[in-house]
């Protein structure tokens, strides 16, 4: 029997339940809003979207590995290209280039040209230290961190901030060995 071939992201976003864009969209505005609110400090704002996303994430991750039928990567390169590829596609109807590597091929960045999370959106002056898409950067550290890899995900450029695309940087810290929670008595 042949091994299963992984699906591409545009055949996963084809078949998955989809909510309405627009209302998506508001819903998470109105989650940042009441953030913002509440916790007042542009940075701990941050700090609980990455918090928030890291949870989504870690959950996230099996209904990825359900669905795409992708196999263990082989390397942290072809990991960044299924998320950028598959998982955005999948989850945001969206793919993402990864460029940037670094020599060791631990470092790369994920360029997003359109992002569904900001239509509608426009910082005020008030929030221009708010990365108003860090629940992204929880995500992909969460979902990561559930397949063995311990992240740094980090915004480098950010449309909302006047650059010209949403680029997330992704470092590799260490590929954490798989431990069993028991030991096979033969």
């Amino acid at each position: 029997m042949a091994p299963a071939v992984p699906r591409s992201g545009d055949a996963i976003f084809a078949n998955v339940e989809r909510v309405n864009a627009e209302l998506f969209t508001l819903t998470y505005g109105a989650i940042v809003r009441q953030l913002l609110t509440d916790l007042e400090e542009v940075d701990e704002v941050n700090k609980q979207l990455d918090q928030m996303g890291y949870n989504i994430g870690i959950r996230l991750i099996d209904e990825f590995l359900a669905k795409s039928n992708v196999t263990r990567c082989v390397d942290f390169r072809e990991t960044a290209e299924v998320i950028a590829k598959v998982g955005f596609k999948m989850f945001l109807g969206v793919t993402a280039s990864v460029t940037n590597w670094d020599t060791e091929g631990t470092c790369c960045s994920l360029i997003l040209d359109d992002n569904p999370l900001v239509d509608f959106v426009e910082l005020p002056d008030t929030c221009q230290g708010l990365y108003y898409c860090n629940i992204l950067s929880g995500v992909v550290r969460g979902a990561l961190e559930m397949v063995s890899m311990k992240t740094e995900v980090t915004w480098v450029r950010d449309m909302l901030r006047g650059d010209d695309a949403f680029e997330l940087q992704v470092k590799l810290l260490k590929q954490v060995p798989e431990e069993y929670p028991y030991k096979d008595d033969e």
